[in-house]
């Protein structure tokens, strides 16, 4: 089913499952039981309150830092990336949306070249196909689409075009081990380089989302995530769930040397992968966050989300509460994947720290004349 064919159905039931030819780690055989990945807790159940937002004063434990600024260009960019790059050493892997074709609110990719050339020279982005049939299902049109939205400008490892391998995880409830591009584990360290936005069921899609999605493969892993009976039946807090347990694997796979950026710019309800039948963007831009503790960076785009005015947040907030998105973030800190507490830094004004209030205080309400193309602002 294609995903736009999806988004103008009326709700999340029942649709037809996949094809059944899905190619495991080893074999290349068809896998008919995805349930082999499944953890060991009997009947597990999914958490509550993912349409509750909790206030920053309301939240305990440690802090970690988030690197701010206002600065949505190239060179904001690098700048963000000086300050969260340390640990990112050898083979790096930068995942970012590249998104469908002609997609309006990807991360320009002359921004990400700019950063390739000053700071990347070595490193690889990567991408898996799509669970749903679109410019990114087959390889073969994958690659078309990286062209027309100007991914060129570096190598791009698909990485289940030859299979997919298994990575493990603890401490999940729904899996003990998620399906991924089998090429993941040639890095040494990994970038997630997120267009922070809104999604149709996600709620939102942070560095969690382009993560758990994101590096799951196309045929097995993106179904373990988003279907029990039928292709898009998991939905609210378990889909939540079985994001953040995908995206664990990866954190344990790589350990420290793992980096986050969140650009908050074009910020449409839709995800990338809507391409041009995105909702129109109605939310101000932000800036540029960078961390290395992934739930912090998530946890801080939504908090400077829900610190602008009504005005400015309503469709954005209401996304995230509707498709009760936040379960992201409480599940995170219950798998111990970060901190939701944080010092935001703002590298514009020599790493002063900042509140949330007033790094949103200036933000301009968006209109046509503020849109960014995909190609630049």
């Amino acid at each position: 089913m294609k995903r736009r064919d999806f988004l103008k159905s009326a709700g999340l039931g029942a649709v037809g499952l996949m094809g059944a030819n899905i190619l495991t780690k080893t074999t290349n055989e068809p896998l008919t039981n995805t349930a082999a990945a499944a953890s060991n807790v009997a009947n597990p159940v999914p958490g509550t309150d993912g349409d509750k937002y909790i206030a920053p004063s309301e939240r305990t434990g440690k802090e970690s830092v988030v690197y701010f600024t206002r600065d949505l260009s190239p060179a904001g960019l690098v700048k963000i990336y000086d300050k969260i790059s340390t640990n990112l050493t050898g083979k790096i892997a930068v995942k970012l949306h590249t998104g469908e074709q002609h997609g309006p609110n990807i991360i320009p990719a002359p921004w990400v070249k700019e950063l390739f050339d000053q700071k990347l020279s070595n490193a690889t982005i990567v991408e898996t196909n799509t669970y749903y049939e679109g410019d990114r299902y087959t390889t073969e049109d994958h690659r078309k689409t990286l062209e027309v939205n100007g991914w060129t400008f570096s190598p791009v490892d698909i990485m289940d075009e030859d299979g997919t391998a298994m990575f493990p995880l603890t401490g999940g409830k729904w899996f003990t081990e998620m399906s991924m591009g089998k090429t993941l584990s040639n890095y040494d360290s990994f970038l997630a380089l997120t267009h922070f936005k809104g999604h149709m069921m996600g709620g939102f899609g942070g560095s969690n989302k382009n993560i758990g999605i994101g590096n799951a493969d196309g045929r097995i892993g993106k179904k373990m995530i988003h279907s029990s009976n039928s292709q898009w039946d998991i939905a609210e807090e378990e889909l939540m769930e079985r994001i953040s347990e995908s995206t664990k694997a990866t954190l344990e796979h790589f350990g420290d040397n793992i980096s986050y950026i969140n650009v908050m710019r074009n910020m449409s309800v839709s995800c990338d992968c809507e391409g041009v039948n995105a909702q129109p963007v109605v939310t101000p831009n932000v800036g540029i966050l960078g961390s290395t503790d992934i739930l912090a960076i998530d946890q801080a785009s939504v908090d400077l989300v829900f610190a602008m005015k009504e005005s400015d947040n309503h469709d954005l907030k209401e996304r995230m509460i509707s498709r009760h998105g936040l379960r992201q973030l409480s599940y995170m800190k219950e798998l111990g994947m970060g901190n939701d507490r944080y010092i935001l830094l703002d590298i514009d004004n020599n790493d002063a720290p900042i509140s949330l209030a007033d790094a949103v205080k200036d933000v301009k309400p968006f209109t046509k004349n503020s849109i960014c193309t995909s190609f630049g602002c």
